[in-house]
């Protein structure tokens, strides 16, 4: 195996105390990278997966598990993990694992999970939509498109996953959360391929030529998974689009970093909204 041959790498660092006396990774440690990397993988694949299993009415189970080693990760290396979906059965799955440092390889491994009944554990043919996500993947497919319209188009969804993560997550009044700016915004909700909505965000005219991103929440399972991004970039092109030549946006100082990223600016100091402490950012379009 070679790193050409994953989509997908999930990169940590190697802790003290997943090393042993001979200062080398403890082998029953490789099996937690790899089970770490998978559920980093169900995210690249925007499926969360506590609800992906509720909606399939089903759950994985690991059937068998196997590693092979090649050579040892130490202290501090930095490691990524991949992982492939190399074949779906009628009822299993099969995942193909390695570890690297850099371009060397340290690790190979097999993760084989059945889906089964969750009551009873008994093994169910894998859902048509799951294998078609999990080989789509694997193919280059994208796993999630952005929709752009009106509340009375995408209000439902977009007001699912500002309830969750505004009003039930951070615990912001129902009554502060919803306004009359949301019938008169442009709205983006991302949806993954089991037609999820798991992000959103809203545009609205803020002055002559300024448009004012808002709203930005993104569900809590997938955050890291770049749908927050796609949501942003989503709305930056509505307001391009329609002649605009700034884009400011109230980001809560958790999400500074990402906005920074994404190349906003911090522009004057730091203030209250809703119990929360923001910075207003800006970018030039």
């Amino acid at each position: 195996m070679n790193r050409q041959d994953f989509r997908f790498f999930h990169r940590l660092r190697v802790r003290w105390a997943e090393v042993d006396m001979q200062k080398i990774v403890f082998n029953a440690h490789y099996l937690m990278y790899f089970d770490t990397a998978i559920s980093d993988y169900w995210r690249a694949l925007a499926l969360p997966y506590e609800a992906t299993m509720l909606q399939m009415g089903g759950d994985l189970y690991v059937k068998k598990a196997t590693v092979e080693f090649h050579a040892s990760a130490r202290i501090d290396d930095q490691i990524d993990i991949a992982m492939k979906c190399a074949r779906v059965g009628t009822s299993s799955m099969l995942f193909g694992g390695a570890i690297f440092r850099g371009d060397e390889l340290l690790i190979t491994g097999e993760l084989v999970y059945v889906f089964a009944d969750p009551a009873t554990q008994t093994s169910r043919p894998v859902p048509p939509a799951l294998r078609d996500i999990l080989l789509g993947f694997e193919a280059g497919q994208d796993v999630a498109v952005v929709k752009i319209g009106k509340w009375s188009e995408l209000g439902q969804d977009a007001a699912r996953v500002r309830t969750e993560v505004f009003v039930q997550e951070q615990r912001i009044p129902a009554e502060m959360e919803w306004d009359e700016a949301d019938r008169s915004a442009l709205h983006a909700v991302a949806y993954n391929r089991l037609g999820q909505p798991l992000a959103t965000g809203r545009l609205l005219q803020h002055a002559p030529g300024v448009a004012k991103i808002g709203r930005m929440a993104v569900d809590r399972a997938v955050r890291g998974s770049q749908l927050g991004l796609r949501v942003l970039q989503a709305l930056m092109n509505c307001a391009r689009e329609r002649g605009d030549h700034e884009v400011l946006l109230h980001a809560q100082r958790s999400a500074e970093g990402f906005y920074a990223r994404a190349g906003y600016a911090v522009r004057g100091d730091p203030f209250d909204e809703v119990g929360i402490a923001h910075v207003e950012m800006f970018m030039p379009l």
